[in-house]
Order: C-alpha cells, then sequence, then structure tokens
C-alpha cells in the first residue's frame, strides 16, 4: 500500500482537497517514491489509478515523469477544470482502492497548485 506524505506540512493534501473551490483550474503533482526494484510496479499500478482519472468528469490532461538514471522518482502533473472534480475523482471507492495495490514502501507526496505570474517570466 502506498504511503500519502505532505511535502508541505503547513498546508497538508487533504486540507488542500477540502478546500473552497473558485472554479479555476488547478494542477495536482504527485511525486513518488517507488521501492527499491519496484518502479516499474509502480508505474503499473499508477496506470490504473491514471485510467480511472481520466475517465473522471473535470480531467483535463495528465503527463508521467520519470527519474532518469537509477532514480526511483516518478511524478505525475494532472490539469483539472477545478478543485471540485479532483476531490471527486480523488473520493471515489474505485481510485481508493487501487491505492491499496502499490507495493508495500510506496511514498507519495501529492500537492494542489495553480499558475503563478512571474513578471518578464510567464503569466497566470
Amino acid at each position: 500500500m502506498i504511503d500519502l506524505r505532505d511535502l508541505d506540512p503547513s498546508a497538508p493534501f487533504l486540507t488542500q482537497l477540502q478546500g473552497p473551490d473558485d472554479g479555476r483550474p488547478i494542477t495536482f503533482v504527485n511525486v513518488f517514491l517507488a521501492p527499491a526494484g519496484e518502479v516499474d510496479k509502480v508505474i503499473d499500478v499508477w496506470r490504473e489509478d491514471a485510467l480511472l482519472m481520466k475517465a473522471q468528469p473535470g480531467f483535463i490532461s495528465g503527463q508521467l515523469y520519470r527519474g532518469i538514471g537509477d532514480s526511483r522518482i516518478l511524478t505525475n502533473v494532472a490539469v483539472w477544470e477545478n478543485l471540485t472534480s479532483l476531490k471527486d475523482a480523488f473520493m471515489r471507492e474505485a481510485f481508493q482502492n487501487t491505492l491499496t495495490l502499490y507495493p508495500d514502501g510506496s511514498l507519495s507526496h501529492p500537492l494542489i497548485v495553480r499558475k503563478a505570474a512571474v513578471a518578464g517570466v510567464c503569466v497566470a
């Protein structure tokens, strides 16, 4: 089973998920650390839960990134129409059941972000 951990203790993922929804798009970022020798198994399970999420209302896009070399890091980046859509998809029993399929020792650091405008560099 996967262990969900907060990357930022001042903004726990489950608290972010329950926050007010202003209707703007959000980006879900999840940094995984796979147990030694289990990267391919984590990818297989991620595929299952990604297919479930992809079928949910409000899902816009998703991409999995894999660390290079011998890295055991995987990063999922998914864009959703709004926070409510992600919350509803995350709370579905079918999705919650996939969390038990990850190899023991799998770590997950989920967070929710939005684009930020930085003058002269990028727009929100």
